[in-house]
């Protein structure tokens, strides 16, 4: 049976939804970009006329059963080695409404939500789970159980979701807003699909309703007796031995079978040790170190290689698109728990030859000479390996 652990409901929250919640939620996803959806329509096409349409959609969320989501405009974005991750992408009215949404119900869920749920939550970020996992390691807790739920934002049942949030919330208009939003349907190649079962990855209101469903398995955990630390749908479980995490994997196993009928992939899902160790969260975490996983390093490179092609010009436009891309993997990267300074250091050798070979137009060794690191200084160019502070 779905129960969360503290006993409350929610009233009225359609009350809650005013004009000045409405423009801090357009403001949100005006800051955070993003296409357009099947309507085409733009961000600074709806901001050309906002008044009037932050009206109508305010009328439109509080009147119970007038609000209809227009459907997602599906788009895929490559995993690498061939295989590619769904998105669905909601128009601009709909993005703005779902973030109300999100406005309203995240304050009442957060302290229902457990202190190991590190993902897309106020104050946590994937360096806290990572974090989190050495504590609970250093603590004695050796084996891990690394877990992966098969397909899960496309597989979660809308009733698992919609019982998490009547659970706590009692207002009937939020509940249909959020049931409309779930089964808006998706379109392909100009061909509308139905969605019955999931929540589109994409979405404002996503992340949060993953980590409403999940929280009935990290409650489920703790009542075992299980340390785990989750970010989203990936997490692990980590014992003081083998048994224990065979155990914690039957555990796991049947509880998202029977209750919230999903199953771990059998590939992805292994029983392992800190000596050995395994991957989250883009980092290879072992007993020896925690460093940048290989995977994660090839995709760093691919952004370089498309950027670094011969043909282009070595210029300032082109070293600052570098640099953006530096800084983001530096900053994710680079941590005080983290040991790749020596990678770093062989990476922002190999970005230096990429660049030499678009100014020559040829891979040499004696262009070394002719184009030397503080010629690349001078031209503003990052170096990953500096993001790490100086060892003391």
């Amino acid at each position: 049976m779905l129960v969360n652990p503290i006993k409350v409901k929610y009233h009225s929250l359609t009350g809650r939804i005013t004009p000045k919640l409405l423009r801090r939620a357009f403001h949100n996803v005006k800051r955070n970009r993003g296409a357009a959806g099947i309507d085409k329509q733009s961000i600074q096409m709806f901001e050309a006329n906002l008044e009037q349409n932050l009206d109508a959609l305010l009328h439109d969320l509080k009147t119970r059963g007038r609000f209809s989501p227009k459907p997602l405009r599906r788009v895929y974005i490559t995993k690498g080695k061939g295989k590619f991750r769904p998105l669905g992408i909601p128009a601009v009215r709909d993005r703005i409404a779902q973030d109300v949404l999100r406005q309203l119900l995240e304050p009442l869920f957060e302290p229902l939500f457990h202190p190991n749920s590190c993902g897309f939550r106020p104050e946590r970020n994937c360096h806290m789970a990572v974090e989190l996992v050495l504590a609970i390691w250093r603590s004695g807790f050796r084996h891990v159980l690394d877990a992966d739920i098969k397909g899960f934002f496309d597989n979660i049942p809308h009733h698992v979701i919609l019982t998490g949030l009547a659970n706590v919330v009692a207002d009937g208009n939020i509940l249909d807003l959020t049931e409309r939003f779930l089964k808006s349907g998706v379109m392909e190649d100009g061909v509308f699909k139905p969605t019955h079962i999931g929540t589109p990855q994409g979405g404002v209101l996503s992340p949060l309703l993953a980590n409403i469903a999940l929280n009935f398995l990290d409650w489920h955990l703790q009542q075992h007796g299980l340390r785990f630390v989750r970010y989203a749908d990936d997490f692990v479980v980590l014992c003081k031995s083998e048994a224990q995490a065979k155990e914690a994997l039957d555990i796991v196993g049947a509880y998202l079978c029977s209750q919230l009928e999903l199953a771990l992939s059998p590939e992805k899902t292994v029983v392992t040790t800190f000596s050995e160790g395994f991957a989250f969260l883009g980092f290879d975490i072992s007993s020896q170190a925690v460093r940048m996983r290989a995977k994660s390093m090839e995709k760093f490179k691919g952004k370089i290689r498309e950027l670094t092609k011969r043909s282009y010009n070595l210029d300032g436009d082109l070293i600052t698109r570098v640099n953006q891309v530096i800084r983001g993997t530096a900053n994710y990267f680079a941590t005080p728990f983290s040991h790749n300074r020596r990678l770093f250091k062989e990476m922002d050798k190999w970005i230096r030859t990429r660049l030499r070979c678009m100014k020559f137009k040829r891979k040499w060794k004696t262009d070394n000479r002719r184009l030397r690191l503080k010629h690349f200084r001078n031209m503003g160019l990052l170096s990953l390996k500096d993001f790490y502070p100086e060892p003391v």
